[in-house]
């Protein structure tokens, strides 16, 4: 290819007033301008109520967004305490409480991410993880963190899509 001379191709426009620059940018960005479908709120009260500035889960389009849930009864707000077992269990009720407030299941999840306090959990937090899911699998990434909210040991949030 080579530098092309300055005669070839379309000559740019030439404005003589800034109103004219202003327009022809306008008309521009409505050209390219993308319809976003709006984001839509998912509450249940059979999960618990977020512990901070954010939704349990927010739906865009086919995709639902699911915050990060830990050990929280829902009925009590309280920490459900144990070993890192029990504490799955219970994080994974919550997570499939959100999931069915908007219709959907563990089927729909296509990424899920957890955090553990200690990666030594790994395998006592998987065998709970697996009575979730079945293949395919969604993808997953899982990361030791130095400390959850409340003192939990396990938090998982996950992302979701209608089919």
């Amino acid at each position: 290819m080579g530098i092309l001379p300055a005669t070839s191709g379309p000559k740019p426009p030439h404005f003589s007033k800034v109103s004219e620059v202003v327009g022809t940018l306008t008309q521009s960005a409505r050209v390219h301008t993308v319809a976003v479908p709006m984001k839509k709120v998912i509450a249940t009260a059979e999960a618990p109520t977020a512990v901070g500035p954010y939704s349990q889960a927010i739906a865009v389009g086919n995709f639902l967004f699911c915050a990060g849930q830990i050990p929280l009864d829902p009925a009590t707000g309280e920490l459900v305490h144990g070993d890192v077992k029990v504490q799955t269990e219970r994080v994974l009720k919550n997570v499939s409480a959100v999931l069915h407030a908007n219709g959907m299941t563990f089927g729909n999840v296509v990424k899920s991410t957890v955090f553990l306090t200690d990666l030594a959990n790994f395998a006592q937090m998987n065998e709970v993880y697996s009575r979730y899911f079945a293949a395919p699998f969604p993808a997953r990434s899982t990361i030791q963190v130095a400390g959850l909210p409340k003192g939990a040991q396990v938090e998982i949030e996950v992302t979701a899509v209608a089919q």
